[in-house]
């Protein structure tokens, strides 16, 4: 499968308006993948002893675990996107090396993204728990249902008041605290500037002679291919991202980000064999008596979907609408073909039967306009009606 993946932003005041903190992420997957937007309640864990089932291992369990409200594949137990009650948001990204990527059954990327929502009340604590479960875990497993689809992963962790980037390559990692404006995407972009390591991060680069151990250090040229000194100059989706950031820095807001995930130019609005099949965009107050304020599309195609807000209080009742049925999970690649059962929650449902309407009436308008002008006012004049039956 081709290294796609998906693209995550943060902007931090004085980037933006209000003294806010704005996180959005667009999550994209194959486009036949059915995302949820589901909410989990905090809870205190008095039994220890008793493991927890991630998506394919079982890692040991914490004392306490925060809410939580996540955009997930439906399929598997980890999230793309999400964030908990204390105003953390944390989303993730595919991305390749020269380390090659381990197939055996670890935690995924996804599974690090809610294990750091579910454990973490700040931005640093969450990178905190990350590394942790990296170091004890590791990472690896498949990542698509019914595809052969293993990568690494890197990071855009944020809150009320700062946000990381950690970009990881097997154990390996380094973490760079933003300053202003920063986007991620599929590929590692930390280069010189790293403000936390893994201890042995620079030795292995050496040994494995990625590095010569005289220039300085350069993260994304030791454990990628990238040519670090064209990269924001690129075509690239990372480039691009950071172009539209920089473009509107100072006067960011929720709706310029929700803006810059529905475009197209530059690729970020994916679509094709990896589609953009949800989106997220967060406002984080940093006067801590505001409440945050978490928009989720639950849909994919940003541009053609409603980004529906989500706030952490008292007694939430479940996301009906926006969960998927359960299955019991298979091992995506045990038998061939593979039949995906159908995950479609009922959000995801109306929004399908929305989006055949739009196709058909666009099929209807262009065979309109070919139509000598004498009978096309006939045709026109019936009012067209939407069966009520796409209204929730």
């Amino acid at each position: 499968m081709e290294p796609y993946s998906c693209d995550t932003f943060v902007a931090l005041p004085p980037a933006t308006v209000g003294n806010r903190v704005i996180f959005g992420k667009n999550s994209d997957r194959l486009f036949d993948e059915v995302q949820e937007v589901i909410y989990f309640p905090g809870a205190v864990h008095s039994d220890l002893s008793k493991r927890l089932k991630c998506t394919y291992i079982e890692i040991d369990q914490v004392p306490e675990t925060y809410a939580v409200v996540l955009s997930r594949p439906a399929w598997l137990w980890g999230a793309e996107m999400g964030a908990n009650e204390h105003g953390v948001c944390i989303g993730n990204e595919a991305v390749w090396g020269r380390e090659a990527i381990s197939k055996e059954e670890a935690l995924l990327g996804m599974d690090l993204v809610r294990l750091g929502l579910e454990r973490a009340d700040t931005a640093e604590k969450a990178l905190d728990v990350i590394v942790d479960l990296l170091e004890k875990y590791g990472q690896g497993g498949n990542c698509a249902e019914g595809e052969e689809f293993s990568y690494y992963n890197s990071f855009l962790i944020a809150d009320r008041n700062e946000a990381w980037i950690l970009e990881t390559s097997g154990k390996y990692w380094a973490a760079e605290k933003v300053q202003g404006i920063r986007n991620i995407s599929n590929q590692l972009s930390i280069t010189s500037r790293i403000d936390r390591e893994h201890p042995d991060m620079r030795n292995y680069a050496k040994q494995k002679g990625w590095w010569d151990g005289q220039e300085d250090f350069d993260f994304a040229a030791a454990y990628s291919y990238i040519n670090t000194a064209s990269m924001m100059t690129s075509p690239s989706r990372y480039c691009q991202g950071y172009t539209l950031l920089n473009k509107h820095k100072g006067n960011i807001t929720f709706e310029t980000m929700m803006g810059i995930l529905r475009d197209e130019p530059s690729g970020i609005n994916m679509k094709g064999e990896f589609l953009s099949t949800a989106s997220m965009v967060s406002v984080l107050p940093r006067d801590s008596s505001l409440p945050c304020v978490h928009f989720f599309t639950g849909t994919p195609h940003p541009e053609r979907s409603v980004f529906k807000p989500f706030i952490f209080v008292p007694h939430i009742s479940q996301l009906f609408d926006t969960q998927s049925p359960t299955f019991e999970l298979e091992r995506p690649l045990a038998r061939k073909p593979y039949v995906k059962p159908d995950r479609r929650h009922p959000l995801y449902q109306k929004h399908q039967q929305a989006l055949e309407v739009i196709s058909h009436n666009k099929v209807l308008t262009c065979a309109l306009l070919r139509i000598p002008a004498p009978w096309l006012h006939l045709l026109l004049a019936p009012p067209i009606s939407v069966s009520s039956s796409l209204h929730p």
